[in-house]
This record gives C-alpha cells, structure tokens and sequence, in this order.
C-alpha cells in the first residue's frame, strides 16, 4: 500500500493531466500543444507580426471545421476565455497572444478579422481583434481574452451567452486603436472608467489615453427634418485605414472599385450626418457628401463601394439593423 505522501503525489499527477487535456483546443492553434512561451509574463509583448489567414478545413476531436470569409457572420452562443497559460505564445496566424488586449480566438473566422462581441446578458459589446483558433467544445463559438471578458463582465463566471458579428479584416500591424476607441465610445464603459461599477479598473486600463469625441449641442430642427432621419444606436467609430496598414480588398474611404453602394439617407443635418457615418463605419468606408436638392443642401451618406450584388445585400442587412431603414443599394 502507497504511504500518504506518494499517494498525493500521484492524485497531483493525474489532476494535472486531466488540466492539460481540457487546455488543448485554443491558442496553440487547431487544437495543437502549447508552443514555446516568445515573451516572458511581465515583459511588454509586440503588436501585430502575423499573417493573414483563412484556411483549409481541419478536424479536432472528431469534429470538422471549415474557416472560411463569412461577412454575414452573424452567431449566438457560448463565450469562453484564455490568459495567463497562453500569454506570450504564437497565435494560430503568428501574432503573439497579450491576455491584456481585446482579442478572440475563433474555430472559423479568417485572421486578423475585426468582431463585434456582445454579452446578452448585460448588454455590454466591444469589438476585438480575432486573430487565433478555438474554442473547440459543444456551443462555444468564441475563446476571449482575460481583459475582453473582464471589460464584458463574464471574467469571474467563466463562461457568457454572447452575439458575435463579423466587421471587417484587421490591418496586420496590430494597431488596437479602433477597438479602444469603440469601448470609450460606450456609455456603460465611461461610467465604469469613473468607477460606476466594479469593472472600472479593467475599463479605465483600455480606455486611458483615448480621446472621447466632445459633447455636442444640436440646434432643434423641423418635423419634416426630422422625419428624414432614422433613428440610430450609439455611434460607432469608423475604421480608418492608413495606405500601409490597410488589408488587400479594403479601399480607402471614397475609393476603389466596386459596383455598388448603400445609400443610407440624406440629412438635413451636417450633424446628423457624421453621426451616421460613425455608427456605420464599422460596416465598409462610408462618405459623407454635400447635394443640393432645390434651394437647399442635403448631406448624403453612402457606404461602399462592395465588388458585388451579393456583398452589397449582406451589408445592407447590417446597415438596415443600425436603424437605416430607408437604405437602398445603388449602383456606383
């Protein structure tokens, strides 16, 4: 008979087995062991340094996965997250995994893709930067980051029900900004970074250095004004690309080819007008253009170009559900 002591070591070994076969499936990459630890915990790690990367299908547990370019990726389900065992490592796409950024890993998504993430539970959404693989059990659809599930308010519970929507492609250099940027534009994350709630230090961390857009005074308008102008969410910042940052199939603002546009509305209002372009910047470049119809100037908001019919429809969708709905497709 085992004397005590070797018996609680073997009880060790056995649970610290059954831990590492639950951790594999996310952050090595389709399911493989952990890589090598690139940045030590406590040591600053490098944005950006990958690939972009779509995929071939592939098989983990006994489970297809087909990664594929879905711009109506649109999915409800199980949120899970990763942090310190993976801090430091490669990513599926080469990037180096930071616990402390809003980042996901996704079973399918192409890399690096930009997702908004939403916990329906309490409403909370950010947009985070997918650029690794998992998770890989039943209904979990998306694996966080540390700081992406405490920002969501989920981190102590584990696990969230979450809708998750494809954005656009993330430029490969890393630049977290626009996901930043997006979070300070919250309204519960303003109150949090305050110290409304007990997430403010995971809230206040993200948001410190970025710049809020100033308060406005809007003049009232007509009826008729307003009747124009559909009702909006909270506004969302835009995705503004720098010519060297930005991914192969994205235009700039206003250019490149493309066949069709949405047109969202005309506004009387200059005001009302950026606001639009802001909520639906996260969609596809959107420009803001002065008309005149009769004796008095319009401001019209279009957002495109899209390359075809079918790009365009799928856009519209989520042009339609940011409360546009009056938007149409046009040809450019």
């Amino acid at each position: 008979m085992a004397t005590l002591p070797h018996l609680r070591f073997f009880i060790m070994l056995l649970a610290i087995g059954s831990v590492g076969a639950s951790l594999v499936g996310c952050g090595g990459g389709n399911g493989e062991k952990l890589g090598e630890r690139v940045i030590p915990l406590g040591q600053p790690v490098p944005k950006g340094g990958g690939r972009n990367v779509t995929g071939v299908a592939y098989k983990v547990d006994g489970v297809w996965y087909q990664p594929r370019e879905d711009t109506a990726y649109d999915r409800v389900g199980t949120a899970s997250w990763y942090g310190e065992l993976f801090h430091g490592r490669r990513t599926a796409n080469g990037e180096i995994y930071d616990m402390e950024r809003l980042s996901a890993a996704s079973p399918t998504l192409p890399m690096p893709v930009y997702a908004r993430v939403t916990n329906l539970e309490n409403r909370r959404s950010i947009i985070v930067r997918v650029n690794d693989r998992g998770p890989y059990r039943s209904n979990r659809i998306m694996d966080l980051s540390r700081r992406s599930a405490e920002v969501l308010g989920f981190r102590h519970r584990g696990t969230a029900r979450v809708r998750v929507q494809y954005l656009a492609r993330a430029p490969l250099n890393g630049d977290d900004s626009y996901e930043r940027r997006y979070l300070a534009s919250q309204g519960w994350a303003q109150v949090a970074s305050r110290g409304g709630t007990r997430d403010h230090d995971a809230v206040g961390s993200i948001t410190a250095g970025v710049k809020r857009p100033a308060k406005r005074t809007y003049q009232a308008e007509s009826v008729a004004a307003r009747q124009l102008e559909p009702r909006a969410p909270l506004a969302v910042p835009p995705i503004r690309w720098e010519a060297s940052a930005r991914p192969s199939g994205v235009p700039l603002d206003g250019a490149g080819a493309g066949g069709y546009l949405i047109q969202a509305g005309s506004f009387r209002s200059e005001d009302n007008a950026e606001r639009a372009r802001s909520t639906l910047g996260g969609i596809a470049p959107v420009e803001v253009a002065p008309t005149q119809v009769g004796d008095e100037t319009l401001f019209r908001v279009r957002v495109g170009p899209f390359a075809d019919q079918e790009t365009a429809a799928s856009a519209l969708a989520r042009v339609t559900e940011a409360g546009y709905r009056g938007a149409k497709i046009i040809t450019n």
